[in-house]
């Protein structure tokens, strides 16, 4: 059949066909669209700003590792370090929300959304009193804590911390700290200390393996005898009163074996060395940079032995400085997967789109209401057909009632094709016109003549 000789209304329910197509093609390749930029949205690496110092650290060197070990393998959650002159300016910038983590001593004023993501080490309180002049047998001045009053301590490093937590250690230890004087040398001034005849004892803050420390010992004893440590017995104290202070023990030998330095086991005070992140940080992402950390930590220990010491920050709800959510669950093992986070937004998104799939049902049938009040119209006229086959007097009425049928059912599939109709709706029709053409088939046997029991064909 020619364009120009077709139906119009037929022509017009082809072109809303095939623009019904072309909607859904285009409703497809949006949703695809919309699916694959969320799917790249949820698995783009996340990048976390991070302030360490003082540039040249060991810090700053430890954290770089991590960067660069995380980016060659892949990870999702990768670091930028933002390098500060040291932790006074690391805690500036994570204050104003600038970096989304920082490197900072435990024992710093830090901001209420600061919460611990890892420790990267324990900073040891080392003391120790000069024996005398070297190569000369004298009795130690200074053999304890309570015998610094009215002496002067060399404290190694510029941070004013280091100061605090040594008053806190003479207070709790009953030493009024206005009668000890302090000194503090820059950890590149060890040689000065060593020979500042003027310092009566010595004081480091890091971790046991430190070369500072152990720098420190060896060129006091080298310039002042061999070194008396003095124990900070009253650590347990200090660490109920100062939470953030723990009690530690320095074991026998561990600064040197020959001599033994110390001779026995020290017991003393630590304060972590921490990454800390921001409160409002994803819970996801942060357990996402444990998992990274603790996971890499060997590997990036093969060029950075520090990062050995990494250890998971305490979890308890009383802690000093409180574990991030997301570091939490991870230590603990109770992070979530991805279908019991999402759960109720999954199952909320499928009573959602059942609700308006029955409300674009609805809507289609309230559209189409007239197609279908077409098709109960046709229905009815097919019925009418059947009887009217039956008054038939020639072979040519029979032939245009079976035109009449066919255009009817062009009408009928034209409604269930724009989806006027259901399949069971066609199905009637179906019935239906297998009743009209048994009809045609009796009334044409019966204008033809023929005799009754003669088997007859019936259309089928």
């Amino acid at each position: 059949m020619s364009e120009q000789s077709e139906n119009p209304g037929a022509k017009r329910r082809r072109l809303r066909r095939r623009n019904s197509s072309l909607l859904i093609l285009a409703a497809g390749m949006l949703v695809f669209g919309l699916a694959a930029g969320a799917l790249y949205y949820a698995l783009r690496p996340v990048t976390l700003a991070i302030a360490v110092g003082p540039t040249g650290s060991e810090d700053v060197k430890l954290i770089q590792g991590f960067a660069q070990v995380f980016t060659h393998d892949g990870s999702s959650v990768r670091l930028k370090p933002v390098t500060t002159q040291g932790s006074a300016e690391s805690i500036a910038l994570f204050t104003a929300n600038k970096v989304d983590l920082a490197v900072v001593r435990g024992d710093l004023d830090l901001p209420a959304s600061a919460e611990s993501v890892a420790i990267l080490r324990k900073n040891v309180v080392v003391l120790w009193a000069p024996s005398g002049a070297k190569g000369k047998r004298r009795s130690a001045k200074i053999k304890s804590i309570d015998d610094l009053a009215g002496h002067k301590v060399g404290v190694v490093g510029s941070t004013q911390a280091n100061v605090t937590l040594l008053r806190v250690i003479l207070t709790e230890s009953g030493v009024n700290p206005d009668k000890v004087a302090v000194s503090q040398f820059a950890v590149n001034k060890i040689a000065d200390l060593a020979r500042d005849p003027s310092l009566d004892a010595y004081m480091t803050v890091g971790p046991l393996d430190s070369k500072v420390t152990a720098e420190a010992i060896t060129a006091t004893a080298a310039a002042r005898g061999e070194p008396v440590f003095l124990p900070v017995d009253v650590s347990e104290a200090i660490a109920q009163k100062h939470p953030r202070y723990e009690s530690e023990e320095i074991a026998g030998s561990i600064f040197s074996s020959s001599p033994a330095r110390p001779e026995d086991k020290v017991e003393t005070v630590s304060v972590n060395h921490l990454i800390i992140a921001q409160h409002a940080l994803s819970e996801a992402t942060v357990g996402a940079l444990d998992r990274q950390l603790f996971t890499l930590r060997l590997q990036v220990a093969r060029d950075l032995p520090a990062a050995a010491k990494i250890e998971k920050p305490d979890t308890d709800k009383d802690a000093a400085l409180p574990a991030h959510q997301g570091a939490a669950a991870y230590i603990d093992g109770t992070e979530r997967t991805f279908l019991e986070k999402y759960s109720d937004y999954i199952w909320g998104g499928i009573l959602l789109l059942s609700g308006l799939g029955s409300a674009g049902a609805w809507l289609r049938h309230y559209v189409k209401r007239d197609e279908r009040e077409h098709y109960i119209t046709h229905r009815d006229n097919l019925l009418t057909l059947i009887s009217q086959v039956r008054g038939a007097e020639t072979p040519e009425q029979l032939a245009a009632m079976q035109g009449d049928a066919d255009a009817l059912l062009r009408e009928a599939l034209d409604c269930y094709d724009d989806g006027a109709i259901e399949e069971g709706d066609l199905s009637v029709i179906g019935l239906t016109l297998e009743q009209f053409h048994h009809a045609v088939s009796d009334r044409r046997a019966v204008i033809n003549g023929d005799k009754p029991g003669l088997p007859r064909m019936r259309a089928g």
